[in-house]
């Protein structure tokens, strides 16, 4: 028998679609196979194993999902194909049947990715497309593995997975579905992670998970002595909370952050209506009344910070009138930016005992409008601060010779690089107009 890993001299291929904690976990394991000696692809070279780590939250991420199956089989024929996150979960059969496909992990087995793939490496593509779907397949339903992630990738700035799954059920939802349960590492594990990037020269870290300010159901703890232990870690200048429930978006968790050392004043708040009645019927858990005074909270704390929101349009049940009072709701707030969905509806979810659906033309109007405020929003918000001196942490630019990166209120510069100014390091820059593709303002460096 010979003592050759089945990993010697292969090469790696790694999609990931969906949320930033998709993409921190495809950093784990691609960190895992490089550990055992599997090196990544560069462009133009033929993979031996493709990694597909896929999002499920609508049907264009279904499609989306497919494409790239499809694409990364023709970009590396013959290569072994694995196909994990929310997609794989939800559909394993729809999935294990697309051609290519060769693995099928759920969710509580991608963290035992190395065990499956060393043993089905060693056997050659014609027999493993003759083998049984149970052996394409690995996928437990019940979700209760939580797998830790904090992962840089090709980027400065790290994603550490602080929580995973989420109770809330919401009726459009199928996430507790494809993630399980609320479940978290404690608060030690996720500290020593911290530290861990800081000896890898990371800098800003973005705190990721499901429902985040759900943390705690595992280890009977609390999000807020979270943020407190991770703010006294040395090295890490910056943290950013990826997104968190209103109304687990507690004042005190806010005031921490507001006289804290390295939390910046960016807070991602999903709203997902500005209707009271389309909440309700979405089961989700606070009205506008106390949407609103958490923004207004944010902001009399930390006037500069920069506020992004959730909102889908077209759910069962939104009517003209309350999509009307929608964004009357969102108009008035003083938010600097809206990741607008269209509503989709998804097999098994309560939402489809809803009446009255809304027509793909009409939501298709509604996205529109609502991307349209979210643009004027956010120009108003970058504008007022052309002029001002801002942090930015530094990240390689699109062009040779440029660097980007985003101010502490997250606004995204872009400057020439020089000797003092390069990759993953946090200078005050001079704000100045925008660029050619209006999407960052010209920063320039304070002699």
């Amino acid at each position: 028998m010979s003592n050759i890993s089945p990993f010697t001299g292969k090469l790696a291929a790694y999609y990931t679609l969906g949320c930033k904690l998709n993409f921190a976990e495809t950093s784990t394991i691609g960190q895992q196979l490089k550990a055992v000696g599997v090196r990544t692809a560069h462009s133009g070279e033929r993979a031996d194993i493709c990694v597909i780590n896929t999002c499920s939250v609508t049907e264009v991420a279904d499609h989306k999902c497919r494409q790239a199956i499809h694409r990364l089989a023709r970009q590396h024929p013959g290569a072994f194909i694995v196909v994990t996150g929310c997609y794989a979960q939800l559909k394993p059969d729809q999935v294990s049947g697309i051609e290519g496909v060769d693995l099928v992990l759920g969710a509580n087995e991608k963290g035992d990715i190395l065990r499956y793939l060393e043993e089905r490496l060693s056997i050659p593509g014609e027999e493993r497309a003759s083998l049984s779907h149970d052996w394409h397949t690995v996928r437990t339903k019940e979700i209760t593995r939580f797998m830790p992630s904090c992962s840089r990738g090709e980027r400065t700035r790290f994603f550490l997975k602080v929580q995973d799954g989420c109770d809330y059920y919401c009726t459009y939802c199928t996430i507790p579905f494809a993630r399980g349960r609320s479940r978290n590492g404690s608060i030690k594990s996720i500290v020593e992670q911290a530290k861990k990037a800081v000896t890898e020269g990371g800098k800003e870290i973005v705190i990721t998970g499901v429902n985040i300010g759900d943390f705690g159901r595992t280890t009977n703890e609390q999000f807020i002595d979270l943020l407190r232990e991770l703010d006294k870690v040395e090295g890490i200048e910056r943290y950013r909370i990826s997104s968190i429930e209103p109304n687990l978006l507690t004042d005190e968790i806010i005031a921490f952050c507001a006289q804290s050392r390295a939390f910046m004043p960016h807070f991602h708040i999903p709203l997902q209506s500005g209707s009271d009645e389309v909440l309700r019927l979405m089961h989700r858990k606070y009205d506008t009344a106390l949407f609103r005074k958490k923004v207004e909270l944010v902001l009399s704390l930390m006037p500069d910070a920069f506020i992004g929101v959730d909102v889908i349009v077209g759910t069962r049940g939104e009517t003209t009138e309350a999509f009307e009072e929608s964004v009357r709701f969102i108009e008035s707030l003083q938010i600097a930016q809206l990741h607008v969905f269209s509503y989709s509806e998804r097999p098994g979810t309560a939402a489809l005992r809803i009446p009255n659906p809304v027509s793909p033309e009409e939501k298709h109007e509604r996205s529109t409008r609502l991307i349209a405020i979210s643009e004027e929003k956010t120009r108003l918000f970058y504008e007022r601060f052309i002029g001002e001196s801002r942090p930015v942490l530094l990240e390689r630019g699109r062009k040779p010779g440029l660097l980007s990166g985003h101010t502490d209120n997250y606004i995204r510069v872009e400057c020439t690089a020089g000797d003092r100014l390069r990759d993953n390091t946090i200078h005050h820059l001079r704000l100045g107009e925008w660029n050619e593709k209006h999407d960052s303002l010209i920063g320039s460096s304070i002699i």
